[in-house]
């Protein structure tokens, strides 16, 4: 296979120096790449006008919808991917976290911006915020889409999640994408990339792919750019201060490996399901990738009471993992992605090993499972134990990117904090325990050094995603060590692309910038509101109702007919007590009083009520007092592909003295005129 790259709207091969990349389980050549010697800042241009200009021109939910579809498409193909992450020395296990789990995070981001960001080309950030007495000048805020490019640099690890991860927020948030693969198995992204652009679903210049290196690309990011790294603290620290990226306070996302820790609670004994579920994950996050994931456990924390329990069922798990090609029956963990791996990953053990002592590896002799693999890239899984883990200072400093885990035991809750802290800030670490009051301690001390904790029990085991899985909805990240960035997090890692702007204005003003009704804003009243279709409706569009007088027979009514015989709303005398001091109308009689005012009662585009958001009874409403209310179109939402779209309507009730009395959001469906 001859990996190309994907620039400037077209699949080019490199002409700069080619390498060869080889089958992870049995060495032989599988792909070969060439660097482009193409202008960078040429790519860099084509994705600011091209692929930028053309994405800010759809909505949030529009470009969403996109990548919906894009992850059915894939997912139909995902057998073709399968067979390009097997080169990688993956397990059917091993591909699945990387190809499903890709193709799943376009689905949850999709979902998550479309039911919680607003259905525009921006998003509005907030609610407005009061800045003068009378009401005359505002503020709020909008989220705008940086008119750059979004480069990604991805790891080796996950070829496929990895860059599905950075991709689908950065698109949804209208930024076009380059996509740098580490080289090792770039010939998966370069698949994936090739079908993806083959489906013609995303706008053009909004995904280029670059195979090789990456040559002096950093050169020409300009402050609207944003750069995503994901792989070692060095690399990334290198990457983090070049020159051109400080000069220009270019967002810089880092996620690197970190030692990330899993903890053995002190009431979790050999013989508690607990104990059990903990070596269950040890054993698990070695074998997972052969270990070669940021995420996997580097040291287990374990009380000093169990630590000999510990490592002895470690040990026993250990010899009967089956290492070898995981196209054989049984093979349990595959070879690391190259030779160059097994070589820093060895190096990086025996590091450790100057404070730690080696407790169990299978023997350097063993045959691992599987025919014509003796060139394969296998390293054994590797237990290290640290006695004197207070002191020692390799374990918590140096990471062997591989199947290597090192034991180390505390004798209180406070040693074992200061443990996990010693790792100077991880992605994430689990805590195996079934008292609560052991897991809240541990989280409020250690949760700071953190991007994610698990904390797992008897009760939620059989569905935990597990240490090692981060999940689209959560973020991804972590501080010091772990490269101090953040992804994922559902619509949080789309922010990440976007740039907060305060604006600042006149109530019509700021409603017609941001095309949401602002309080005290010019409203338009002329038909009905309810009488016009989706598209008819203008953002302002109000009604102001007639009036109605609560009477006692309508609370007394209300009451009979709800169930509510609240004793404010029923007895002159006893109501005297309550905090109103006499008789009061039901809130909720309030709300179908003012339903009654502006419904209208003809058939008509109003198909139904969708809901209320944000519900405040501002004063109380007492009999003989009478209620007005001002209805204004607020904002409009289109259902993709429906015959009616959710109109969000300012709702606000007041009484005879013109104060508010009730303030919410209504929501209704309204049917689209084309249907």
């Amino acid at each position: 296979m001859q990996v190309q790259s994907y620039i400037n709207g077209k699949w080019i091969e490199g002409s700069g120096k080619t390498t060869q990349l080889k089958h992870a389980v049995n060495g032989s050549i599988v792909a070969e790449v060439s660097s482009i010697e193409n202008s960078f800042d040429q790519i860099l241009k084509y994705g600011r006008e091209v692929g930028g200009t053309k994405l800010r021109q759809f909505t949030i939910h529009q470009r969403a919808n996109m990548l919906k579809e894009l992850g059915k498409y894939l997912t139909e193909r995902k057998k073709e991917f399968y067979k390009l992450s097997a080169w990688s020395g993956a397990t059917k296990g091993d591909s699945w976290l990387d190809i499903d789990g890709g193709f799943g995070t376009l689905f949850t981001i999709s979902s998550k911006a479309r039911k919680e960001l607003s259905n525009k080309s921006f998003h509005l950030d907030g609610g407005v915020e009061e800045l003068s007495k009378l009401g005359t000048f505002k503020g709020r805020h909008l989220m705008l889409p940086l008119q750059g490019v979004a480069l990604h640099i991805n790891a080796f690890n996950f070829p496929n999640w990895g860059m599905l991860e950075k991709f689908s927020p950065s698109f949804i948030a209208g930024m076009p994408t380059i996509v740098k693969p580490a080289t090792q198995t770039c010939y998966v992204a370069y698949g994936i990339v090739k079908e993806i652009i083959a489906s013609g679903i995303l706008p053009e210049g909004s995904l280029q792919l670059i195979s090789g290196s990456a040559g002096n690309i950093f050169d020409y990011l300009t402050s609207q750019d944003v750069v995503t790294f994901t792989g070692s603290q060095s690399t990334g620290l290198k990457l983090r201060q070049h020159e051109n990226v400080q000069r220009n306070s270019i967002r810089f996302n880092m996620e690197a490996d970190s030692l990330n820790s899993s903890i053995l609670g002190s009431d979790a004994n050999p013989d508690s399901v607990e104990f059990t579920l903990f070596i269950n994950e040890i054993i698990k996050e070695m074998i997972s990738k052969a270990g070669q994931r940021c995420t996997a456990i580097r040291r287990a924390i374990v009380p000093s009471k169990f630590v000999n329990e510990v490592i002895k069922e470690l040990k026993n798990r250990i010899s009967k993992i089956i290492i070898g090609d995981p196209s054989e029956e049984g093979v349990m963990m595959g070879p690391l992605v190259s030779h160059e791996q097994v070589s820093e990953v060895g190096i990086r053990a025996k590091e450790i090993q100057k404070s730690c002592e080696l407790v169990y590896t299978q023997n350097e002799n063993v045959k691992f499972r599987g025919v014509g693999i003796s060139a394969g890239s296998f390293f054994s899984p590797t237990l290290l134990y640290c006695k004197e883990p207070m002191t020692s200072e390799e374990v918590h400093n140096i990471e062997a990117f591989g199947p290597v885990t090192t034991v180390m035991s505390y004798k209180n809750i406070d040693e074992l904090c200061l443990l996990v802290k010693k790792g100077n800030g991880s992605l994430v670490a689990s805590c195996f325990t079934n008292d609560d009051s052991f897991a809240r301690k541990v989280v409020m001390e250690i949760g700071s050094y953190h991007g994610r904790l698990m904390i797992v029990n008897r009760y939620c085991s059989n569905e935990s995603t597990g240490h090692g899985s981060p999940m689209p909805q959560l973020v991804h990240g972590g501080p010091g060590r772990a490269g101090g960035g953040e992804e994922l997090g559902g619509t949080r890692s789309i922010l990440h692309y976007m740039q907060r702007v305060a604006i600042q204005g006149s109530p019509t003003t700021l409603m017609n910038i941001s095309d949401e009704y602002v309080k005290g804003a010019q409203t338009e009243e002329s038909i009905h509101p309810f009488k016009k279709y989706f598209e008819e409706l203008k953002i302002g569009d109000s009604l102001l109702t007639e009036r109605r007088t609560i009477t006692e027979e309508d609370i007394s009514n209300f009451a009979d007919l709800s169930g509510d015989h609240f004793y404010a709303h029923m007895e002159d005398e006893l109501s005297k007590q309550s905090i109103f001091e006499r008789r009061v109308a039901h809130g909720y009689l309030v709300l179908s009083a003012a339903a009654g005012l502006f419904v209208w009662p003809d058939p008509g585009p109003v198909l139904a009520n969708y809901g209320l958001e944000s519900l405040r009874f501002i004063k109380p409403v007492f009999p003989n007092d009478s209620i007005q209310v001002k209805l204004t179109c607020k904002n409009k939402q289109v259902k993709e592909g429906d015959q009616n779209g959710v109109v969000h309507w300012d709702v606000v009730v007041k009484n005879q003295l013109e104060e508010d009395v009730a303030l919410y959001t209504l929501l209704t469906l309204v049917k689209r005129k084309d249907f």
